[in-house]
């Protein structure tokens, strides 16, 4: 009786890399992620000189900065030119009323940008997909060739000189910008975590409190960011519209420090800039550990 053995497959000997190969793709990869570092941080440092620059000059004398020579840093800093600004006329009305028209546009812009995000995102009607690409064509629009037309409307109105005329223009203007960025967020959540809510016994009110409203905290809080900038920082429609100095915007009162080549004050002028980008950085400081906070809310609720 002959037996038939089969021959046992030979096994596979692992390929050794060598160790300089090893060496040298180690080394190009440090090679590249310190060529990117460096780009970022040449990036970095021409988007922050020229905010150094600003607030390095409103603590210069005056003969400092218009000296032949810059001085990177002041040798006698003074705090003159903050207070120059801070007691030039207008300054807390205007201050008053920066933060009444953002104030007013952020919250506008939110509960209703967010809102149309939702029906938008979570409804199928008639006209949808019309009204998201009417959204993005208002984005497009230029404001220069709209000034004149508003300012027409906003007088028959009688509200060409009035906050609340400003407030309107600029939410008309950011509320596409906020449907569009929200819209985007609340798309990105599954609708399974909004039906199994509603499966455990929630109502459609409660899973939206609940579940929809802290998993889309992040984009609300980065959405207002950038509202709160825009508006902050505008210029064109308020110098248009708000004629008396009394209730002009920040930006509109930092434009009356500029004069002829030797008569501008540019200390004042950038003392007044420190200070106008003060709120700014406030705001969103305040904001940003809300971010991490609906972040965290939302793992916890999913």
């Amino acid at each position: 009786m002959t037996s038939v053995t089969e021959a046992a497959p030979a096994r596979a000997r692992p390929v050794v890399v060598p160790r300089t190969a090893t060496i040298q793709r180690q080394r190009r990869r440090r090679l590249k992620k310190l060529a990117w570092n460096l780009v970022g941080l040449a990036v970095f440092v021409v988007l922050v000189f020229p905010v150094f620059w600003m607030i390095s000059t409103a603590f210069k004398p005056t003969d400092e900065i218009n000296a032949f020579s810059p001085t990177w840093f002041s040798t006698h800093p003074t705090l003159q030119h903050f207070r120059d600004a801070i007691a030039r006329p207008y300054f807390w009305d205007v201050v008053k009323n920066s933060l009444i028209v953002v104030g007013a546009v952020v919250v506008l812009a939110m509960v209703v940008g967010f809102l149309a995000a939702v029906a938008l995102a979570k409804y199928r009607f008639t006209g949808n997909k019309l009204f998201v690409a009417l959204v993005i064509g208002i984005l497009m629009l230029p404001q220069v060739g709209l000034v004149i037309p508003l300012y027409v409307v906003l007088g028959k109105y009688g509200v060409a000189n009035a906050l609340i005329g400003l407030v309107l223009v600029h939410w008309v203007f950011l509320l596409p910008f906020a449907i569009w960025t929200l819209r985007g967020f609340i798309m990105g959540i599954p609708r399974e975590l909004e039906e199994a809510a509603m499966v455990d016994g929630s109502s459609r009110l409660g899973a939206f409190t609940r579940i929809l409203l802290p998993l889309v905290a992040p984009g609300l809080v980065a959405t207002s960011v950038f509202v709160f900038i825009t508006s902050w920082n505008e210029y064109l429609f308020a110098s248009v519209i708000l004629s008396d100095q009394g209730k002009q915007t920040l930006t509109v009162w930092l434009s009356y420090f500029y004069g002829t080549s030797r008569a501008t004050d540019w200390g004042g002028l950038m003392a007044a800039s420190t200070l106008t980008a003060i709120p700014v950085v406030i705001f969103f400081l305040a904001v940003q550990r809300k971010i991490a906070f609906g972040l965290t809310a939302g793992a916890v609720k999913a």
